[in-house]
């Protein structure tokens, strides 16, 4: 017989996401299925730039940032904090990291680049946590007023320095990058040989092992290291349950404040270190402006990631290599994707026709046959869609995986301590 005592009891146990779980072997047969498919169209439309090398080791680069955002996010959100202030957090580490950088070299940059980011963190944190402000209003603030602390603070800076200006700090040195030898030449070439399937594994493969970053290998391992920490540790199994149910937490001894002042630190640490990446890998100096929106995309990776490390790391991978094309080849790229989106489209729609949801099925057979007929009418895409593929590409993924996603339960929701008796 349930009594009250029972029904007013709380539970830790986070409630299931709604449907199926995705495996990894499920995972892994999406992405070989994915691959087969870029793999045809690059045949069929000869853009070979779609999965060569350097347009992976490009994307790498682009998508480090964005996960690094994204796994800021997740850490906050995973302890109940909304943390819309990325953003301004990887402005900050963006400014810190190239401020110490160039006076004390990379690697010290680094590190004053994330205490820079954990600035902006603590600040959100005692914002919302302590005080209990609504936690957009927090993260918009922190991230207006860390634009306007590096505006005022570069000109002081770097302003009358050797290759410094009132917008850009001085050259910061080099981390140095690596690649494994042999094994680098070996996917080059055979990526260059245009085979189905196997050249286009051998040009992602080959962007992971070329001229890659020291701080792209670190930013690549804290993403397990996120997973075996949050998931496989007492430490982590406290800091989610309060982001579930931090009544129940505090019931069960759990201080929740401190944990979420920890999450919040280290999401702005690790934003932090996104910025870091910015100014001193991508580019070796702070320039204003050159975060780019990139917080709120790690903040739609983790989203589309359903607040797991895994997911996260594809959407910022997704979202990376649409960026990339920018750089390498756009017009002719996103206009080979078009013809990937019909299929993928087609593909949707016999799915959905599975499903028995004709409406939809209708609805994304219409817009793949509008995608094959942009395709087979133009030659390239304006540079104004090249420039915008990134962010629809972000609309898009967060509107259709929408209905698979369960966020931590009190994500958001103010706390008091001792507000459960």
């Amino acid at each position: 017989m349930t009594t009250a005592t029972d029904l007013n009891q709380p539970k830790l146990q986070p409630a299931a996401p709604v449907g199926r779980r995705l495996t990894l072997p499920v995972l892994l047969l999406i992405i070989a299925g994915a691959l087969a498919l870029t793999s045809i169209v690059r045949i069929i439309t000869g853009a070979d730039g779609i999965t060569n090398v350097s347009q992976m080791s490009t994307a790498l680069e682009l998508a480090v940032p964005i996960g690094l955002a994204g796994l800021g996010g997740l850490w906050a959100e995973r302890a109940g904090v909304v943390n819309i202030g990325l953003e301004g957090m990887m402005i900050l580490g963006t400014w810190f990291g190239a401020w110490a950088g160039y006076q004390w070299g990379p690697w010290t940059g680094i590190l004053v680049g994330i205490i820079g980011g954990c600035v902006g963190g603590l600040l959100h944190a005692i914002v919302t946590i302590t005080f209990n402000v609504n936690h957009i209003v927090s993260g918009v603030a922190i991230n207006i007023l860390a634009l306007g602390a590096t505006r005022y603070l570069a000109p002081l800076a770097f302003e009358g320095t050797q290759g410094g200006s009132a917008k850009q700090s001085p050259p910061v040195e080099s981390l140095g990058d690596f690649t494994v030898p042999g094994l680098s030449d070996v996917l080059i070439d055979l990526n260059r040989e245009g085979w189905f399937l196997v050249s286009d594994i051998a040009g992602l493969l080959g962007g992971l092992v070329t001229n890659v970053s020291w701080l792209t290998l670190i930013a690549i391992a804290l993403i397990p290291a996120t997973w075996w920490i949050l998931w496989r540790t007492p430490f982590g199994l406290r800091l989610r349950s309060c982001g579930e149910n931090p009544v129940a937490a505090e019931s069960l001894g759990v201080n929740v404040y401190k944990y979420k002042y920890l999450a919040v630190i280290i999401s702005g640490g690790l934003a932090g270190l996104g910025g870091v990446f910015l100014s001193i890998v991508a580019n070796p100096f702070y320039l204003e402006g050159q975060v780019s929106g990139r917080g709120y995309i790690g903040l739609a990776a983790m989203i589309f990631g359903n607040w797991m490390p895994g997911g996260l790391a594809i959407g910022a991978g997704l979202f990376g290599y649409t960026d990339s094309l920018n750089l390498r080849g756009g017009a002719e790229n996103v206009h080979a994707l078009l013809l990937l989106a019909a299929i993928l489209l087609v593909i949707g729609a016999i799915w959905l026709v599975v499903k028995k949801k004709y409406v939809a099925a209708v609805l994304t057979l219409a817009v793949g046959a509008l995608m094959f007929t942009w395709y087979a009418v133009t030659d390239q895409v304006p540079n104004q869609v090249v420039s915008a593929t990134p962010y629809v590409i972000t609309l898009l993924v967060l509107a259709l995986s929408a209905q698979r996603l369960r966020m931590p339960r009190a994500n958001g929701m103010p706390y008091r301590k001792g507000q459960g008796k």
